[in-house]
């Protein structure tokens, strides 16, 4: 018998030995995955795309986290038509695993079709960016009736999540559920360093946008913000970075552009973003 199940030992042994070099690297890389920040595609990138292209370039990019915008996926849309794209993406091996930026209202029924949305597709996570601070009584309430996670979104300065200090008071009062979607190119362009700020919101960052923005000054000497590529504008990625694998993060980094040249065709700016993704997180 103790024979028998040495030779057992020794054939399991030598078949995983066997595996194929492709399965062991599948192998790493989804153990990598799991333990890090992961890639993905906020749509409003694709904006002058329909529904299909934006899986087509999600397959030719490899990109399979997406964020959703209405145009793409409306959350006010028959079920049956949710439920015919969520195939379309499932059948791609594509996941929707947020979308927004939602708007929302006093109106508490309305913010309901957001949850139920979620709840039909399976998404834990909302992006929204209310414009009233009254709004959030009727939105934790649903926070706390489905179970599913709200990100704050900022834009820049003069909007009402420009600053993080207003960020912070609506997490120091609210539900642990309620965190942040991070806007690297906004919070850099209202003048904040992206590093220092995802620190100081511990780990109320749900979600990321991948996005970089640099300073153009007009000839009267107004400064306005502007896209640039991911990486080449003022946000701080090497400490946010390093702030990320320090706090062992792990959600989605979405890449994201406001520029309209980019989203007349995002495929540069996109091979680029994945690039510099993958250099940042092997940098030790």
């Amino acid at each position: 018998m103790r024979a028998l199940t040495l030779l057992r030992s020794a054939l399991i042994a030598a078949a995983l030995v066997a595996l194929p070099l492709t399965q062991a690297s599948a192998a790493t890389a989804k153990a990598s995955e799991a333990s890090g920040p992961k890639l993905g595609l906020q749509t409003w990138t694709c904006r002058n795309m329909d529904f299909d292209q934006v899986v087509a370039f999600a397959l030719k990019h490899g990109v399979t986290q997406l964020q959703f915008i209405a145009k793409h996926m409306d959350p006010k849309a028959p079920a049956e038509e949710t439920l015919r794209k969520k195939a379309i993406l499932d059948k791609n091996g594509l996941s929707v695993y947020t979308f927004g930026v939602n708007g929302t209202s006093m109106n508490k029924e309305d913010n309901r079709k957001l949850f139920e949305f979620a709840k039909l597709v399976g998404i834990k996570l909302i992006i929204v960016e209310p414009k009233k601070m009254e709004e959030w009584d009727n939105l934790e309430q649903l926070v706390k009736e489905y179970d599913i996670k709200l990100a704050i979104h900022n834009h820049g300065t003069g909007s009402v999540y420009g600053d993080p200090a207003t960020v912070k008071k609506v997490l120091a009062a609210r539900d642990a559920r309620i965190g942040v979607c991070l806007d690297i190119g906004w919070i850099t362009a209202a003048g904040f360093d992206a590093a220092e700020i995802f620190r100081g919101y511990g780990n109320r960052v749900f979600d990321m946008h991948l996005k970089d923005k640099t300073t153009s000054t007009d000839d009267k000497g107004k400064a306005t913000a502007v896209d640039t590529e991911i990486g080449k504008g003022k946000a701080n990625y090497a400490g946010l970075f390093a702030e990320i694998k320090k706090s062992k993060w792990s959600g989605v980094m979405s890449i994201e552009t406001d520029s309209k040249a980019f989203a007349e065709d995002p495929n540069r700016l996109v091979s680029e973003a994945k690039t510099f993704f993958a250099a940042s997180l092997a940098k030790k």
